[in-house]
């Protein structure tokens, strides 16, 4: 048995990894404001935190950790002139800025292991420039930063990956995916002709927090059914 930290575990992506290692045994610990789609299961304890909150005491964790996988994300999808400053720095507090006071905090879970992982979201709009993505995509674009210098500092005993999703079938996509023609229309926009799946994704990442992918690090993973490298003719 292993043990998991994963910020945003009650919904989403999240929620699908958080039911893939608690369904292999493994212990995980959930940071989530809400406990949302979240089941009992004696292999998951819910610890109750907003990320965004200025309090910086979060729930402790007495348990060594082999990984945590930071799962919060938006989809806030406007105009450059409709967007504000503050839509920015919402943006970067929630992608960015969250995820460095969780791995500040829960670093020492990690270090206490001889080798570990961490995992982060960023998005397909950084690499691939789409309208209307400019505040997201530059908030993911400092997680892929963030991702690739913490893979360096941290080496050889931590390894630290991310991966970029496209359009996934998630509460937090329900607005773009409420209908089938919207569906439709999504899904033709991807070269597979498929919208993501979360569980698909959720396998992926637990596979980079495993010992599985033991010689992989600082990677961004385009798990987006080829829209960010394939044009079809």
């Amino acid at each position: 048995m292993k043990n998991y930290l994963i910020v945003g575990g009650s919904s989403g992506i999240g929620l699908e990894i958080t039911k893939h290692l608690a369904s292999e045994g493994n212990k995980v610990f959930v940071l989530s404001r809400k406990k949302n789609q979240l089941e009992p299961d004696e292999n998951i304890k819910f610890l109750s935190c907003d990320v965004l909150s200025d309090v910086e005491l979060f729930p402790s964790i007495d348990s060594d950790l082999n990984g945590i996988a930071y799962c919060p994300g938006s989809i806030n999808l406007k105009p450059f002139k409709s967007l504000k400053e503050q839509d920015y720095l919402d943006e970067f507090r929630l992608n960015a800025l969250g995820a460095v006071k969780v791995l500040n905090n829960y670093l020492p879970n990690l270090k206490k292991m001889k080798k570990s992982s961490i995992v982060l979201f960023s998005t397909v709009a950084v690499q691939t420039g789409m309208p209307y993505h400019s505040s997201v995509a530059m908030a993911k674009g400092a997680v892929e930063g963030l991702t690739r210098s913490l893979a360096a500092e941290f080496a050889p005993n931590i390894r630290v990956n991310a991966i970029a999703p496209s359009l996934t079938d998630t509460p937090m996509s329900g607005r773009l995916l409420s209908s089938q023609e919207k569906k439709e229309a999504s899904a033709k926009r991807h070269p597979l002709n498929s919208i993501g799946d979360p569980v698909e994704i959720a396998k992926a990442a637990a596979y980079l927090l495993s010992d599985d992918s033991g010689w992989i690090t600082g990677q961004i993973f385009h798990i987006d059914g080829g829209i960010s490298s394939l044009k079809l003719l």
